[in-house]
Order: C-alpha cells, then sequence, then structure tokens
C-alpha cells in the first residue's frame, strides 16, 4: 500500500526511512512526472482545451514500507533544498556496491601467483 503524504510530512519520514537503513538495508526513491488524473480525464481537459499541470510524484520505500508525495512547480525548489539536506546528512551511510567480477579478480590473482610459483629459475652449467 502506497501512503499519499503532504511535503513536509514525507520528508520527515523519509529521514526517518534513512535512519532505520543506516546500519542495514537501503531505500530507493523514483521521482516521476505525473498530472495525478486518469487517461480519461486529461482527455475530456485536452478537448475542452484546459492545459493539463504536470507535478512531480516521487516515491520512496525501504521494502518494508512505501510513502510517496507529488511536488508542484511552485514547491520544488523548497523540496530539492530540503531533500539534498537529508542526502547530505545521511551520506555516511551510503556504501560502494560490491562487483559481480570479485569472482574473476580472485581467479586472475590465483593464476598469476601460480605462475610465479611454478616458474621457477633454472641455472647454468
Amino acid at each position: 500500500m502506497v501512503v499519499l503524504l503532504q511535503l513536509d510530512p514525507f520528508l520527515n519520514e523519509l529521514t526517518s526511512m534513512f535512519e532505520k537503513s543506516k546500519d542495514k538495508g537501503s531505500v530507493w526513491i523514483t521521482l516521476k512526472r505525473s498530472s495525478l488524473k486518469s487517461k480519461l480525464q486529461k482527455r475530456k481537459l485536452s478537448s475542452a482545451g484546459e492545459s493539463i499541470e504536470y507535478r512531480c510524484l516521487i516515491r520512496a520505500t525501504d521494502a518494508k514500507k512505501t510513502i510517496s508525495t507529488s511536488v508542484g512547480a511552485k514547491d520544488h525548489l523548497r523540496f530539492q533544498a530540503s531533500y539534498a539536506t537529508i542526502l547530505k546528512a545521511h551520506m555516511t551511510a551510503l556504501k560502494k556496491r560490491e562487483r559481480k567480477d570479485r569472482k574473476k579478480s580472485t581467479e586472475a590473482e590465483k593464476k598469476e601467483s601460480t605462475s610465479t610459483t611454478t616458474s621457477k629459475p633454472t641455472k647454468k652449467l
């Protein structure tokens, strides 16, 4: 179930999500352009010659809970500033992803170590 929150409660909940996932876990954030109207409503508005106001739909999930909010054009600067502050405060929790080719590098190291140990210096007579 997705909970649509106002901007300030969304930012507070996002902060608590980052706090909970500090040691273990992840927070996924998606941003998407949306009019929050159905296709039928959009068709009616466009046929009537009215403009459709698009907003930014923001969703955040930590795999247990999903929250979302909608940000209009007039609030986007305030949202960006608050969002940047939250990200900066939780930068220490960011970790570099482990690469999947780790196995390849260990195999290459093994080959390198076996080639150096098997090749013995030859004595000249």
